[in-house]
């Protein structure tokens, strides 16, 4: 059975393969990416979300194919109707597609895109599964040495809880899926095992720096604009922001274990994302 992973050298992508190899026979995987030469160990084929003409020929002979989300927000919709109709003609027989926690329910602004996409596989006919992953751990732990240096953890959170799991934790269970013999339509909804606060994430920093790392918490334009200051796009400050607030309402809040249920094993905590992080 062949499995191809678009994205395949991104930071989800490159972990979805490593599980991957550790399932099945490495001559099964076929990397879908932009740059093949940067592929190693797999069999690697050139594939641009935005080159609809050649996406077909791709995918010929993939049975399962996993669409890893586009980055580009605003052009994720006509990216995936593309793999999604040339996946329908080149004969794939299942498509995996990375999603966002309580897609159809959530008000991150992230999720239109993924409910249009959701709702273009439901009507293409081919058998799909649908991961609503929930946030990555690294969204909040990736600038932790920033906070240090600053003395202080910022947000728009508020007491809103995270039900957040790591890269690697989502990459497992995409690689699980992938290698289970599944038919017609399912939908999972992926989030860790342990909810936190930002109030908590700095408690944790603060516990493993021995120094006092406070969140402050602030309107969303005043934590927007103090990103915008760090040299991120207006575009992507706003964002991260709003989702932010998103989190004060509970929208990155689950507390189901299907997550740690597909992948065998506890998600992976808090504490030890902390400590990656800073070391």
């Amino acid at each position: 059975m062949k499995i191809g992973i678009t994205g395949a050298t991104g930071q989800l992508g490159s972990l979805v393969v490593e599980h991957l190899k550790n399932r099945v026979d490495a001559s099964n995987l076929v990397a879908l990416v932009r740059s093949p030469e940067k592929v190693e160990g797999i069999e690697a084929r050139a594939f641009d979300y935005e080159k609809p003409e050649a996406l077909v020929d791709a995918l010929k002979g993939i049975d399962t194919l996993l669409l890893i989300s586009g980055n580009e927000i605003g052009k994720r919709t006509t990216q995936h109707t593309n793999v999604i109709n040339a996946a329908v003609e080149a004969g794939v027989g299942r498509v995996v597609y990375t999603s966002i926690l309580k897609a159809d329910t959530t008000s991150i602004s992230l999720a239109g895109e993924h409910v249009e996409t959701e709702k273009l596989l439901e009507k293409s006919g081919i058998n799909y599964t649908i991961l609503r992953n929930g946030w990555y751990t690294e969204n909040y732990t990736a600038n932790l040495a920033g906070s240090v240096q600053a003395g202080a953890l910022v947000g728009s959170a508020g007491e809103g809880k995270i039900s957040s799991a790591t890269r690697n934790d989502f990459a497992e269970a995409a690689a699980v899926v992938l290698t289970q013999n599944e038919s017609g339509q399912k939908v999972y909804e992926l989030s860790g095992d342990e909810a936190y606060t930002l109030s908590d994430l700095a408690a944790e920093v603060s516990k493993q720096t021995g120094k006092n790392i406070p969140y402050q918490n602030l309107p969303e334009e005043k934590y927007s604009e103090i990103l915008k200051g760090l040299g991120i796009p207006d575009l992507y400050a706003e964002g991260i922001a709003s989702w932010d607030v998103s989190a004060s309402k509970g929208d990155l809040y689950d507390d189901g274990t299907t997550l740690s249920t597909l992948i065998g094993r506890p998600t992976t905590p808090l504490s030890e994302a902390v400590k990656v992080a800073l070391s």
